[in-house]
């Protein structure tokens, strides 16, 4: 079991889902490259650990998601905020519609939940050739189960959750998968919706970019 502090800050005005990038490269500059949270990164290369800054765009408007360490960092984003902002040659007004503060308990149940999954990114180049190989939605339901718990498995780890029972998820429904360009890669992403015995904040991020809006999750129902 573990009891996180669990930050949302949403903003007034609508944008792209192709202007998110320079929202977050916005709020970088703004908090000071010096505060590692923001962009994940250390020295010349990346901070590998889950992300404790994540940049959303929920309801087509950008939003930070804090969790734990990233909330006692983003006041340097607040001491410094400017009212407007460039994405990239759009002007953009940069208002506060709401901050959102709660505290979760995250752990593992003898109840399962049920989660949306969205722009999920499970392959990397270790498992893109047997995923080329998958034919049925069952298949690639099995084929994203371990995945999707080891996703699971590192965002406790990086949140200081040390998880003492088996976590388990169910597949249900694969919405869909594509591919989308992603710093000039191609990228296959999964949306869909699964069953796990763990409880997960909304809007929290699993998997590959999670810092940068993939792989958020929303509550369901529970089951």
């Amino acid at each position: 079991m573990k009891k996180i502090r669990f930050l949302e800050v949403t903003f007034e005005n609508p944008i792209e889902a192709w202007e998110l990038v320079y929202f977050r490269g916005a709020v970088i500059a703004i908090s000071g490259r010096d505060s590692i949270l923001f962009h994940n990164h250390e020295g010349e290369g990346f901070r590998y650990s889950y992300p404790l800054i994540q940049y959303k765009r929920i309801d087509k408007k950008p939003r930070l998601v804090c969790i734990e360490e990233g909330i006692d960092e983003v006041h340097r984003f607040f001491e410094n905020r400017q009212e407007g902002i460039l994405l990239d040659k759009r002007p953009y007004e940069l208002n506060v519609e709401g901050i959102n503060l709660n505290r979760h308990t995250l752990q593992v149940w003898d109840k399962e939940f049920l989660y949306y999954l969205q722009e999920w990114m499970p392959i990397n180049e270790k498992n893109k050739a047997r995923f080329e190989q998958l034919h049925t939605d069952e298949e690639l339901r099995e084929f994203f189960k371990p995945i999707l718990i080891g996703n699971i498995l590192s965002m406790a780890k990086g949140i200081g959750w040390t998880v003492d029972k088996t976590i388990n998820v169910e597949v249900l429904n694969i919405k869909g998968v594509r591919q989308v360009k992603h710093k000039g890669i191609n990228m296959h992403i999964a949306t869909l919706t699964f069953k796990a015995n763990v409880f997960l904040p909304d809007n929290i991020g699993l998997g590959k970019n999670a810092a940068v809006g993939f792989g958020t999750v929303r509550s369901l129902r529970n089951s």
